[in-house]
């Protein structure tokens, strides 16, 4: 049965494609299957850096958009990671409700996994509880992530209404760790999968290899307890 993340927060600047980018590294490190789509028209960020796995996938072009259902059916097996853009939910909203997609993915026996990517603005606050209700009682489950990288305290939202409607409705909450400020730059910089970053030479040194190890193993932890388990790995290689 095949998963469909959807990589979203609406806000810009929160971590999503960070957030997707991290999720396609477990895949890969865990050797499962995955399609890769880059919803992000202006910056590109999920192909660039994993080129061999994301494809450009427009928001607001329904032909564009209908090829995530049509990976789906192709391949049942194969989970899906879709990084959108910031302010897409409206565009995305429309194709939603226009083609019923949550009901026909459910048919096709694939579940659904929407990524809420927060900072600890105000902002990020107020969108998730608009996601909520939009999301209402559809065959949905909710990852919210708190971005450490993005904001050093949640407290705020913990004591906030969307926080306590969240829960109510089942959703699981995990923290990204923060990355190194140098260690990010130099990563975009080098456009590098986090693989080459922990492993390459060439790219890093022997420090920013191992914060990068470090971080991985913190973010995966998190990642264990919402990405459902696949099948036991032939082989691992981890290489991206």
């Amino acid at each position: 049965m095949a998963c469909v993340h959807f990589i979203g927060g609406e806000k810009g600047g929160v971590g999503k494609s960070m957030t997707a980018r991290v999720l396609a590294q477990y895949y890969i490190d865990h050797d499962r299957a995955f399609i890769g789509f880059d919803g992000d028209a202006s910056h590109k960020t999920f192909s660039r850096f994993y080129a061999d796995y994301a494809s450009p996938v427009i928001v607001g072009d329904d032909e564009s958009m209908d090829g995530v259902l049509m990976a789906v059916e192709a391949d049942p097996e194969r989970d899906l990671i879709i990084d959108l853009a910031a302010q897409s939910s409206q565009a995305l909203g429309r194709w939603l409700d226009e083609t019923d997609v949550f009901a026909l993915l459910d048919e096709l026996g694939a579940r659904v996994q929407w990524w809420h990517v927060m900072d600890d603005g105000a902002d990020s606050v107020a969108l998730l509880q608009t996601l909520l209700k939009r999301l209402g009682d559809q065959p949905v489950s909710v990852v919210v992530v708190q971005n450490l990288g993005r904001g050093e305290s949640f407290e705020r939202f913990r004591q906030s209404e969307a926080y306590r409607q969240a829960r109510a409705q089942g959703a699981q909450l995990i923290e990204l760790p923060r990355l190194h400020a140098k260690l990010t730059q130099k990563i975009d910089f080098n456009d590098s999968s986090f693989w080459a970053v922990a492993n390459d030479r060439r790219l890093m040194n022997i420090a920013e290899r191992q914060r990068m190890k470090v971080w991985l193993r913190q973010a995966y932890r998190e990642l264990d307890d919402v990405v459902a388990p696949g099948p036991e790995p032939a082989s691992n290689t981890g290489e991206a």
